[in-house]
């Protein structure tokens, strides 16, 4: 009798829970979103004359930009208008030649010896600058 009333007791409990979860543990294995890749929507804008036109099929809608150039408008307050001495000075410096990088990085490109002082400078160990001192001559 006793054996009877636990296993009344058992095998419906063993069905309710054999339903509250699936094979293999895949609870904490399911597919989620990423949470980083998610991308605030364009808000809604109604023009102000109500004066509609369809769009083209195909354009891109003009309040959709880059998360990118958002974040870099945002953060540096996207271009500017140069001032006259920076114009100036791209005007005189002119173009470079396409192939300036290559140039530059070949063992022959001859170069201009800075002295002594530029040497000691470009060999002096890598430090954390505690020790640093500056000493004035004069």
């Amino acid at each position: 009798m006793r054996k009877a009333a636990a296993l009344a007791l058992v095998v419906p409990v063993a069905t309710l829970l054999s339903a509250c979860g699936s094979s293999g543990g895949s609870l904490l294995n399911r597919d989620r979103p990423d949470e980083m890749a998610v991308t605030r929507a364009a808000p809604l804008v109604v023009p102000p004359d109500f004066g509609l036109t369809p769009p083209n099929p195909g354009a891109p809608r003009p309040q959709d930009t880059d998360a990118g150039r958002q974040a870099l408008d945002a953060l540096f307050g996207g271009p500017s208008a140069r001032s006259g001495v920076e114009t100036d000075a791209i005007n005189r410096a002119g173009t470079a030649a396409a192939s300036i990088r290559s140039t530059v990085g070949d063992p022959d490109t001859q170069t201009v010896a800075k002295g002594q002082v530029v040497r000691d400078i470009l060999a002096a160990p890598e430090g954390d600058g505690q020790a640093a001192t500056a000493a004035v001559s004069g």
